[in-house]
């Protein structure tokens, strides 16, 4: 077929055209290897967003040895010639982006991946990393000085990983600001359970192995994430309320517990439903596993992990996490009160609903039990610093903000509020500017001199 001239000429133009637009679209520069969260400057990574993990797992406890080929999706946010993944200690074997093999180097925690071409701007991409080892579980003084991440068990493995130690187990960007939805598959030693986050898709036997496949299909922290494995017993059914429930409990500890995790886990998933809004999840469940060593419990999402049960207070303190703290997560994590002081409040909720105490009077006599020269009140609430980020006062002083916002806006307001912070950032971050604009909106009352006295500020607030 032959064009004409003034096709030729149509022609040429459109290509001159393309040619400037080329020209004009900056050139590919590496991704950051971290978001800039002062707390963590390395942790999650620049020039890409994280939509979906597809987690491949083999692990055999008797050696310890993990095996895991990661496929992540994500969008460039700008024209990558490179990025980073964070990943500790474990060896990679091969990466490969968009089903090619692509270079990589290492320092540290930080891999550096540089594909075959570059990646576009707003385009997908896949990577995919095969790796393996010993996963070690971090220590240090953030998590009251208890190991954390990727701790072994007797019978498997116990995985409760906030802040930073998702990267101890699966390459990620490693930060909460960055989610993205899971497929999370398991082999374990057959007569094992793998308990995971959200919905289980399937289970089977092969040989000696179980292959068992879990789903989050809502946007989730790499903290959130859990790969638990063990002897379990495991009861399901629904709350009163209609909500799906999954609880393991190690058989070692059926007998020594006197909580009934079933029980509290469906009315308080239904309680806070009504208090904080709709469940925002599809699940709701627990796993309680027998590893006394961790000494604490974390809120993994759907199915909060216990290492031991403590008390009735410690799972209701946790499912509220699935609102504040899962649903809506920290921007960065110096605004952790938001998830600490909030699900600390719910305990003093909690205990109003049952009608122990109200929140008033837990409030005075947390007040009351640290004298002015106490070390507790030396924390600045709103941003305690790295090590001392989980220090008691971002739970306490935080819980008391909330009740002195309550009692300064009034019960209707503040029961307003709630719900209402979490249907705006529902599955999403947010911070504590964005809680105080809102409260501001909803009680109509300017409230900057309560939130400057009670989370930025140091030293006993005068009551």
């Amino acid at each position: 077929m032959a064009l004409s001239r003034s096709a030729r000429a149509g022609v040429l133009a459109t290509a001159a055209a393309s040619f400037l637009l080329i020209a004009a679209a900056p050139a590919p520069t590496p991704g950051a290897p971290g978001i800039g969260d002062p707390y963590f400057p390395e942790l999650g990574n620049g020039g890409f967003d994280a939509l979906h993990y597809d987690l491949d797992l083999a692990y055999a406890p008797d050696t310890g040895r993990l095996d895991g080929r990661t496929t992540l999706t994500a969008r460039a946010t700008q024209n990558l010639s490179s990025f980073d993944l964070d990943l500790q200690q474990l060896e990679i074997t091969r990466i490969e982006v968009n089903g090619r093999n692509a270079r990589f180097s290492r320092d540290g925690a930080e891999v550096t991946v540089t594909p075959r071409g570059p990646l576009a701007r707003n385009r997908r991409f896949t990577v995919r990393v095969t790796y393996g080892g010993v996963p070690q579980p971090l220590t240090g003084p953030i998590v009251f000085g208890s190991e954390y991440g990727w701790m072994k068990t007797p019978d498997g493995v116990f995985v409760a990983c906030e802040p930073n130690a998702a990267s101890t187990w699966f390459p990620s960007s490693d930060h909460p600001s960055d989610k993205a939805t899971y497929d999370i598959r398991i082999k374990a030693p057959k007569g094992l359970t793998a308990v995971s986050n959200r919905r289980l898709v399937s289970t089977r036997d092969r040989g000696g192995s179980t292959y068992t496949h879990w789903r989050e299909s809502e946007p989730m922290a790499t903290y959130l994430a859990t790969a638990t494995i063990g002897k379990f017993d495991v009861r399901t059914g629904r709350t009163p309320g209609g909500i799906p429930i999954y609880v393991a409990v190690d058989p070692v500890l059926k007998n020594s517990n006197k909580v009934d995790v079933y029980a509290v886990t469906a009315e308080a998933t239904d309680y806070w439903s009504k208090l904080f809004g709709p469940y925002p999840f599809e699940e709701t469940g627990a796993i309680v596993d027998d590893m006394p060593e961790a000494g604490f419990s974390l809120e993994v999402q759907s199915k909060p992990a216990y290492s031991a049960v403590r008390s009735e207070t410690t799972i209701v303190h946790e499912l509220a996490h699935q609102w504040f703290g899962d649903s809506v997560s920290v921007a960065q994590w110096k605004d952790v009160w938001l998830n600490e002081g909030f699900a600390t409040y719910a305990q003093w909720l909690w205990a109003e609903h049952r009608g122990t105490r109200t929140a008033h009077d837990a409030f005075l006599a947390d007040y009351a039990s640290y004298p002015a020269d106490s070390h507790f009140w030396q924390t600045k609430v709103a941003d305690p610093q790295r090590d001392t980020m989980f220090a008691g006062a971002v739970y306490d002083r935080g819980a008391m903000t909330l009740q002195v916002l309550r009692e300064r806006i009034g019960d209707k307001a503040f029961f307003r509020l709630l719900p209402a912070w979490t249907r705006l950032h529902r599955h999403g971050n947010a911070d504590t500017a964005d809680f105080i604009r809102l409260a501001e909106r909803i009680s109509g009352q300017q409230l900057g001199d309560l939130f400057d006295t009670w989370l930025f500020t140091t030293g006993k607030s005068a009551l």
